[in-house]
């Protein structure tokens, strides 16, 4: 592969004005930058885009910290992040935390030593004062899951309002025994929807029964399975459930089914985030919809603007509730 020394010698000019024309400087008149440019095609050379980065102190490299990469409700922002990523010249990394401190750390560091220029953070286990020291010095933006109470812009939808009029349907639909399969409640978006449940029940006079709230220690597919299980034990058992997550509800869609019962005859269900599993199960599931896409293209911006030195302020984005078999 050619250097840029033979780039210059070919060329019968400088390295210094090879690259002047790499970099777009002005100082070359356009005869000299189309004889370089032609012979930068011949000889197929490639700019080594380290040296460039380390002159300009610039990346092009976002990190995207995810929890689990296979959580398909993070493949819709994660295609909005690259899409519009890429459209204004940078690349991403996706970093798969497992919510590990350690692996974090790893991740913190590349910023750190101006490996990326940013960090677009989805890990609801993140270490929130690590990620707020860190935002003094860095730009970082919040996506989905955030922490009001450190200064980092964020993009979300109003989970607690989604949860309401989630559970607020069932109760319309005549159902009063309606239970909640929730996730670890040190996670905002789990507090938030808890909130919203509740907020529709005692809006309808309901009482709600602590037997009918099931926390799962993580968002999976047997998670929601063992809490429907649990659920169908009680004597009273519910008439409708809301899931924090489609995951949990399709897991709990199964466990409905293999007990004979029939949703939404027996049993509504409703989940949260319209991942495109949820069209596909039988009954098809009635969910919150997410902008997902949306999401991770406005963290996206967001955070460029941040690496440009602009302010930016945080966004909640509109959420619908899609009703299908399932209620």
């Amino acid at each position: 592969m050619a250097n840029i020394q033979e780039v210059a010698r070919k060329a019968g000019v400088s390295v210094a004005t090879v690259s002047r024309v790499i970099n777009n400087y002005s100082g070359v008149t356009e005869r000299t930058r189309q004889k370089v440019e032609k012979v930068i095609e011949e000889l197929n050379y490639e700019p080594s885009m380290l040296g460039r980065n380390l002159r300009t102190l610039e990346s092009k490299l976002i990190l995207v910290l995810i929890p689990s990469i296979s959580n398909p409700f993070y493949t819709e922002i994660i295609n909005g992040i690259e899409e519009t990523a890429i459209n204004l010249g940078y690349n991403i990394l996706l970093c798969e935390t497992d919510s590990n401190p350690e692996h974090e750390q790893r991740y913190f560091g590349l910023l750190k030593k101006r490996m990326a220029d940013g960090i677009i953070s989805m890990d609801p286990a993140v270490n929130k004062a690590k990620l707020a020291e860190l935002a003094e010095s860095y730009p970082i933006v919040q996506c989905s899951e955030y922490d009001e109470d450190i200064n980092i812009p964020y993009v979300t939808i109003n989970n607690e309002l989604a949860a309401y009029q989630a559970v607020k349907h069932l109760v319309k639909l005549g159902h009063e025994k309606v239970a909640l399969i929730s996730s670890d409640e040190r996670y905002l978006y789990a507090r938030e929807r808890k909130c919203g449940y509740e907020r529709a029940l005692n809006e309808f006079g309901i009482t709600a029964n602590e037997a009918f709230i099931y926390h799962t220690e993580s968002i999976s597919f047997e998670y929601g399975q063992h809490a429907m299980r649990k659920l169908l034990d009680l004597k009273d058992r519910p008439t409708a459930v809301f899931a924090l997550s489609d995951i949990l509800a399709i897991g709990a869609l199964k466990e409905i089914n293999s007990s004979g019962l029939l949703v939404p005859k027996d049993i509504a269900l409703i989940g949260f985030d319209k991942i495109s599993f949820s069209n596909m199960t039988y009954p098809a599931l009635t969910t919150v919809a997410q902008p997902m896409f949306k999401m991770g293209a406005a963290a996206t911006n967001m955070l460029i603007n941040r690496i440009k030195g602009m302010r930016v302020e945080s966004m909640v984005m509109e959420h619908e509730l899609i009703i299908r078999e399932s209620t």
